[in-house]
């Protein structure tokens, strides 16, 4: 996959498909917008993504910096599913302040030699998001390419978005998470080295440190698995900053393995969460800890059916 990032000067010579979007998660809606323009494979297009980075919520202030899907994780998901070339756009002041229609022509037109594009009927673009779906039927016949709009998806009679997830996620629920992505909430990453408590206690766990632009759900135990060079293992996941053995306020993502005995420190993991457990807690000593984490293991291996 082609990534363009950090500059407005670009041209692309093959006709493309088109989408235009955040992306914050790539939930079910998104995965429907982006198989239009996959299906225009089939016709000699390239299927090109374009992304604003930073974010518009996060530039104007209206968004938290902690996402769904961090940079890395969505080049990761766009070239996992096909994706030809990633336009990664820079918003700026400058750029922020694109006239719609010049945005239209010079960019999608011109630059990206646009054929197709796939959008959402709440599509937004150029100066204070004045661009609509209407702006772009209107100039397709000139600048020769084809419009298609996107209904959305539902889940529980509400629409899918990249709000809902965020919600499911921040309150826990992990399962409807899930349905609305299509696939577990996870967390992309490479095992470090931790403070090895759980390994002295016969109980060994893989370590990733989230970035703070990574949204975290509530700190607590979850059911989870570990993808790794194509395996899928299942495990048992505490998030938050272990406030038993630890007195800082890094927060990490520690899974422990059922069955799994290799050295990890060093390699790429993806751990998907399935479903919140309990919250975290501090017990008074080590012992007790101890014991709450082989109830845990316990039952985990109940909820994975091992």
């Amino acid at each position: 996959m082609q990534i363009i990032q950090d500059t407005t000067e670009f041209y692309i010579e093959n006709r493309t498909a088109v989408a235009i979007g955040k992306f914050d998660g790539i939930h079910r809606g998104h995965v429907k917008l982006l198989n239009c323009i996959l299906e225009q494979q089939k016709n000699g297009m390239k299927a090109a993504v374009f992304t604003f980075f930073p974010s518009a919520a996060v530039f104007f202030g209206q968004s938290k910096d902690s996402e769904l899907t961090t940079r890395e994780e969505k080049r990761k998901y766009f070239e996992k599913m096909g994706i030809d070339i990633l336009i990664e756009f820079p918003l700026n002041r400058e750029t922020a302040a694109t006239p719609p229609e010049d945005f239209a022509r010079r960019i999608l037109a011109k630059q990206m030699n646009a054929a197709y594009i796939s959008a959402g009927a709440d599509l937004s673009f150029g100066y204070k998001g004045m661009g609509d779906q209407t702006l772009l039927k209107s100039l397709s016949g000139e600048l020769g390419y084809r419009v298609d709009i996107i209904d959305k998806v539902y889940e529980n009679g509400r629409e899918i978005s990249s709000t809902y997830v965020r919600e499911m996620v921040e309150k826990g629920d992990l399962v409807t998470a899930g349905r609305l992505l299509g696939r577990p909430y996870s967390f992309e990453g490479r095992v470090e080295q931790g403070n090895r408590i759980g390994r002295r206690m016969g109980m060994p766990t893989l370590n990733l440190y989230p970035g703070q632009d990574k949204l975290l759900p509530p700190r607590g135990v979850y059911y989870s698995r570990v993808l790794f060079e194509g395996g899928t293992y299942p495990g048992i996941t505490n998030i938050g900053h272990k406030p038993t053995v630890s007195n800082t306020n890094t927060v990490s993502v520690e899974t422990y393995l059922y069955d799994f005995d290799r050295d990890m420190y060093g390699k790429e993991i993806v751990t998907e969460l399935l479903q919140f457990k309990r919250p975290e807690r501090k017990f008074e000593d080590m012992k007790h800890l101890k014991k709450q984490m082989e109830e845990d293991i316990e039952e985990g291996r109940q909820y994975h059916k091992i």
